[in-house]
């Protein structure tokens, strides 16, 4: 199950060869299809693409001497940590793990060191430790502890020591401690009370702490080391606002952070450390996702959650205008990172039918070039479709928007059976980007609409709250308004339209097939959540204070176990009549286990067909390719069994 936090940053991404202000327009498909249908791929070819990913923005993305970029890859079928030469070249493995997947997170300042990131639990347990590896190539777990989670929070100015976050202590909070970068000793240098430490100031001098009250109502402290080291509230209020850190200048001199206190959407602000002077700093009609600065200031990078597309824009301080990039195609940027002297960059460039291809950049011609592909070289990119956004109304006439994927060929005279897809959350959103899940059934000829169901995030405060403590009603009915649409389209097939979704919307997913058994045809239900009772009352204990928000947008299950049965499909399995496909991780932490085992038991008793897919080395979320394999054909086999007529 995803957090939901009102100021929370989505992914990067972004633009093009223009000014990096505003995204480039997309090709939307048109309503004529072509009538040569592509060639089809195996899940196996769409899961040879490779999936790239950047050092953590906390981190430092290239190599001491400029010559490296960290980068993270699935390559050898788990994601491990690779070196990739700024001057091209094969990428040279910095870990070789074969069960764990461990994520590059930051090279050291001044050698050859690397931090790293794994799950010490394995096979998806989600308890992370910080690792270093030695310029010999030893690795050093540097957070050791069996039910310890750690995450790096960054370098300080002088780069001779980094933060790190721990629940060490204790399993619900997480202290905040400096580690030295050459002995490693590390010490206590906040105690948290019980909040989230968001960021520290370059100098080490100020602590941002972000405190969700409600998941409509947050509030941002400031602890000064150098003084009380007492929280102060800095973002006083009334009624329900949410507010949440971006971060600290460069220059000490601010803190940028994230509010929806004038409007419906959230604004970038800044304030003033010395003086507690509020100002603007970006403000706009959509949700401003992140914030971030250059080490030395020069370049601010921010980004618009515009109608489920990222729009960044990479400022140039000193001349208050965009960076310009040529030599690249269409897509979205991402995950920006500086070298030493701010004189390159390296980043991602994806689109809906191109996963993260890695870039780099020369700041000074704005020159950029490709590093490497993301793409298996089996499929060809012309055979992948474009998505569009739409609109439809729900029963109560609410507008919900989603992103829609139209299979080449589709027509009234070929009409396409079709699914309705839930994305997680709650309070999730599902945006435009390549995804290979997708891409996949759409490349076998289903329509895929991913619905931005009330309750999402992206669209403005109003929207988003519309199902608090309304969770499995409310946002249940768009999602099979959803289904009626594409059965209102002449090109879909009407009887052959199916519902299919993980985590929250594995939880909607198989409510629909509970609640309203005649809307789909069959369901695929991802590790999603059964009987909220258990659930709730299986929170992780690191989740700490964001477990109070999720209770007071769920419910508490000390107070409201009558209706999380009422909404759970576990207890209403008996009313299930169209075929299910379950797909669960054995070691998911969130949603456990004997969710999906119960649902699945239930199911069957009612004579209704019902396929099950376990992975015993898995968590929430499937890590390695061979699992994604498995998962993808089971979605395509289950659906052409039941679905395709």
């Amino acid at each position: 199950m995803k957090l939901t936090s009102a100021c929370m940053a989505s992914v990067l991404a972004l633009v093009m060869a223009a000014p990096l202000a505003a995204a480039p327009a997309r090709a939307e498909p048109t309503v004529a299809q072509s009538p040569e249908a592509p060639r089809t791929y195996t899940a196996a070819e769409f899961y040879q693409t490779r999936s790239y990913g950047m050092s953590s923005p906390a981190g430092l993305g290239f190599s001491a001497d400029g010559r490296s970029i960290l980068i993270s890859s699935d390559q050898t079928g788990v994601f491990n940590a690779f070196a990739l030469p700024i001057d091209g070249g094969e990428a040279a493995p910095l870990s070789t793990s074969t069960t764990v997947a461990t994520r590059g997170v930051s090279y050291f300042p001044h050698d050859g060191r690397v931090l790293l990131a794994a799950d010490s639990g394995g096979g998806g347990s989600e308890l992370t430790h910080v690792y270093v590896r030695e310029l010999d190539g030893t690795v050093r777990d540097l957070t050791p502890g069996d039910n310890v989670k750690a995450d790096l929070l960054g370098w300080n100015a002088a780069r001779d020591a980094f933060w790190v976050t721990s629940n060490a202590r204790d399993p619900e909070v997480f202290d905040l401690y400096a580690y030295d970068a050459d002995t490693y000793e590390s010490r206590m240098v906040f105690q948290n009370p019980g909040m989230f430490i968001a960021d520290v100031s370059p100098d080490g001098r100020w602590v941002a702490i972000d405190k969700p009250v409600t998941s409509a109502d947050s509030d941002i402290y400031l602890v000064d080391l150098q003084g009380d080291r007492e929280p102060r509230l800095i973002t006083a209020h009334e009624g329900e606002v949410a507010h949440g850190t971006y971060g600290f200048t460069p220059d000490n001199r601010q803190l940028v952070y994230g509010t929806n206190e004038h409007g419906e959407f959230h604004q970038a602000w800044t304030h003033d450390l010395a003086t507690g002077a509020k100002a603007p700093l970006i403000q706009a009609d959509w949700d401003v996702e992140f914030v971030s600065y250059s080490p030395s200031g020069r370049y601010r990078v921010s980004a618009l959650n515009a109608d489920a597309s990222t729009e960044l824009t990479l400022l140039d301080t000193t001349t208050g205008q965009p960076v310009r990039l040529t030599g690249m195609p269409g897509g979205d940027i991402g995950q920006i990172r500086y070298n030493a002297d701010e004189t390159r960059i390296a980043f991602t460039v994806s689109s809906d039918t191109s996963p993260n291809d890695v870039w780099t950049a020369d700041l000074a011609t704005g020159q950029a070039r490709r590093l490497l592909t993301a793409l298996s070289p089996a499929i060809d990119e012309a055979d992948l479709v474009e998505s569009s956004i739409v609109r439809y109304a729900a029963s109560d006439g609410t507008i919900i928007p989603g992103v829609l994927y139209r299979p080449k060929g589709a027509s009234a005279a070929n009409p396409a059976p079709a699914i309705v897809l839930v994305h997680g959350g709650p309070g999730g959103q599902s945006t435009r980007g390549y995804s290979a899940m997708t891409q996949h059934l759409v490349n076998h000829g289903y329509a895929v609409l991913a619905a931005n169901n009330r309750g999402s995030s992206g669209y403005g405060k109003t929207f988003f709250h519309m199902d608090d403590r309304a969770h499995g009603e409310a946002d249940l009915q768009d999602i099979v308004d959803a289904g009626q649409w594409l059965r209102d389209q002449d090109w879909v097939a009407d009887d052959q339209v199916a519902v299919m979704g993980g985590s929250y919307g594995g939880f909607l997913t198989a409510a629909a097939l509970a609640f309203h058994p005649e809307a789909f045809d069959a369901g695929v239900n991802i590790y999603g959540v059964t009987n909220w009772v258990r659930t709730l009352e299986s929170i992780p204990a690191w989740w700490g204070a964001q477990r109070d928000a999720l209770f007071d947008e769920m419910g508490d299950p000390a107070t409201d176990g009558e209706r999380h049965r009422r909404i759970s499909p576990l207890f209403h399995a008996s009313n299930i009549a169209r075929p299910m496909l379950v797909v669960q991780g054995a070691n998911d932490p969130r949603v456990l286990q004997v969710e999906s085992d119960e649902l699945v038991a239930a199911v069957r008793a009612n004579d209704v067909p019902v396929e099950y897919v376990l992975f015993p080395d898995e968590g929430h979320g499937f890590q390695r390719r061979e699992n994604r394999i498995t998962a993808q054909e089971a979605y395509l086999a289950f659906l052409d069994r039941y679905v395709r007529k």
